[in-house]
């Protein structure tokens, strides 16, 4: 028997990302107290959350969005997100501007994701982070209502990596 380009196999990317939720997963967290919640995303999932992109795209004006939700087609995704932690500490901003959240949930989720990245990076996969896969994963509550900011990792394994030089 014999794999002719094995790594298009959809079940590959899918170990990728499950071992960026490994990573995201495993990363300091301040307080060592984790509200990092991540997801997989592939399939019919994906359509949906490219859907939302576009409508997003269209109703704000927002044409990266737009752009991006065709990027990620037939791709797998990495969702990272985090829940807000409510500690009190010298990095709090003032409870006016953030109802008393603090910034350690954005260090945490950024430590994640540079985590998740460094991890794709050592595997030799195409990836990059995306904002605009969040916004339509928090519109579509993809990881849970109580989740406040996420981002999204989308993952291929190909001769040039598509998230780069886009159009």
């Amino acid at each position: 028997m014999i794999k002719i380009n094995p790594e298009d196999e959809q079940h590959i990317l899918l170990n990728v990302a499950e071992q960026l939720c490994i990573a995201a997963r495993t990363a300091p967290k301040a307080y060592g107290e984790d509200s990092i919640v991540t997801g997989i995303v592939y399939g019919e999932e994906l359509k949906k959350l490219q859907e939302e992109m576009i409508k997003i795209g269209k109703e704000k004006n927002l044409n990266f969005l737009i752009r991006d939700a065709g990027n990620i087609e037939g791709k797998v995704v990495v969702l990272i997100g985090t829940r807000l932690k409510k500690h009190q500490s010298l990095f709090c901003i003032s409870r006016d501007e953030m109802e008393g959240k603090c910034i350690e949930s954005a260090i945490d989720i950024g430590i994640a994701i540079g985590s998740a990245v460094s991890t794709a990076m050592q595997l030799k996969v195409d990836n990059r982070i995306m904002l605009s896969i969040g916004l339509a994963a928090l519109n579509l509550n993809l990881l849970k209502e109580d989740v406040k900011m996420i981002y999204g990792i989308p993952l291929s394994i190909s001769g040039k990596n598509p998230f780069f030089d886009r159009r």
